[in-house]
């Protein structure tokens, strides 16, 4: 059911870290139809300092998430928590009522993914996945041109996620029970998305992928964030997979957190169909050949707008994703990221660490 635009959206925060802080509170409180009424922390002056900076006068603090989710008036839950904790977070939040938004990846497998879909189709709540680079205007771009036949059949996708020296030391990051991995599932399952979603293409049919643990040890490492603490760097240092779609579409996946190259490449994708091509890194460029000549054009996204645009160009993703969210609730309509597709990202990145694992071929088509 739709609510009216004279409504607030009231919002419950499950998770108060980084990402709530960095995303999620401070692009809801650019909606003007949210309220963030409740914080939720296992860490509760974590919930208490969010609840003073972004919540109601009024607004409630927990430490145990399903009291949270007891609160009736709430309409909407943000779960922004360690990996782990998505999938049975968001299973209580659905079955308590709520409208839910789960910061990326879905989960940190497919039978946990799958629970989480299955919670939103019996109780008939929307489900969403935080993969806010679908906002970006140069995403946005190339979807619409993708969408329309520009490019053809797109057979061949690259996901670019390659940090030169860029490894999160705060927090979980580092912590395999807790995230589920490292770069692969957290900066390649933007990239992943970005890349099935451009070639609207869901249906894996094989991987085969690798996984490497060759700087982990290293320190003086230069990297962005201080030096990391080999004795905690126990995830991947970066992974690759090769995917092959039912229809004999190819997806690359590449992802490093450290990775000795000259120039790093992230939350983007690269697109080959019959008819054309679409690269962007700092930059949307399309290529084909036209009156038996090669070309290539770089938008420009400095001036002017474009139709299938929704909202304020100079607003960042996250304010982006969260807008039409809140707009899905409330119009009672789906909202961009799908579970159904969110699902296939984390069969996808479960069958290349398997594959890494194993050094088999894994058939997610069976």
């Amino acid at each position: 059911m739709a609510i009216s635009a004279s409504d607030k959206v009231r919002v419950g925060i499950i998770g108060c870290g980084g990402i709530a802080n960095g995303k999620h509170m401070p692009s809801l409180r650019n909606i003007a139809n949210v309220e963030m009424v409740a914080f939720c922390d296992i860490i509760v002056e974590k919930a208490e300092k969010a609840a003073k900076d972004f919540g109601t006068p009024d607004a409630k603090v927990y430490e145990n998430y399903k009291e949270l989710l007891e609160d009736k008036s709430i309409d909407v839950v943000h779960v922004c928590t360690p990996n782990r904790a998505h999938s049975f977070i968001t299973v209580d939040a659905l079955e308590a009522g709520k409208h839910v938004m789960c910061e990326k990846p879905m989960a940190i497998n497919s039978e946990e993914a799958m629970k989480m879909l299955d919670a939103a189709k019996r109780t008939g709540k929307k489900l969403t996945i935080g993969y806010q680079n679908r906002q970006n205007s140069p995403a946005q771009y190339m979807k619409a041109e993708a969408d329309k036949g520009t490019f053809g059949d797109m057979y061949l996708g690259t996901a670019h996620a390659i940090r030169r020296r860029a490894v999160p030391t705060w927090g979980v990051f580092l912590n395999e029970y807790e995230q589920g991995g490292g770069p692969l599932i957290d900066i390649g399952t933007h990239a992943l998305d970005l890349t099935l979603w451009t070639m609207n293409n869901y249906k894996p049919k094989y991987a085969v992928g690798t996984t490497y643990h060759k700087l982990n040890d290293q320190v003086n490492s230069a990297n962005a964030w201080g030096d990391w603490d080999p004795a905690q760097f126990t995830v991947e240092d970066s992974a690759f997979g090769f995917v092959v779609m039912e229809n004999g579409a190819t997806i690359r996946v590449e992802s490093s957190w450290a990775l000795n190259v000259a120039e790093s490449r992230e939350a983007c994708c690269t697109i080959a169909g019959t008819l054309g091509g679409a690269d962007y890194h700092g930059g949307l460029r399309l290529n084909g050949v036209r009156d038996g000549r090669q070309y290539t054009t770089q938008i420009d996204f400095g001036s002017g707008g474009v139709a299938f645009f929704d909202g304020n160009p100079n607003e960042d993703s996250g304010t982006k994703e969260a807008r039409q969210w809140i707009r899905a609730v409330m119009d009672d309509k789906d909202p961009c990221v799908l579970p159904e597709q969110a699902l296939c990202v984390t069969r996808i990145l479960e069958a290349i660490y398997k594959s890494a694992e194993t050094g088999d071929i894994v058939f997610l088509n069976k």
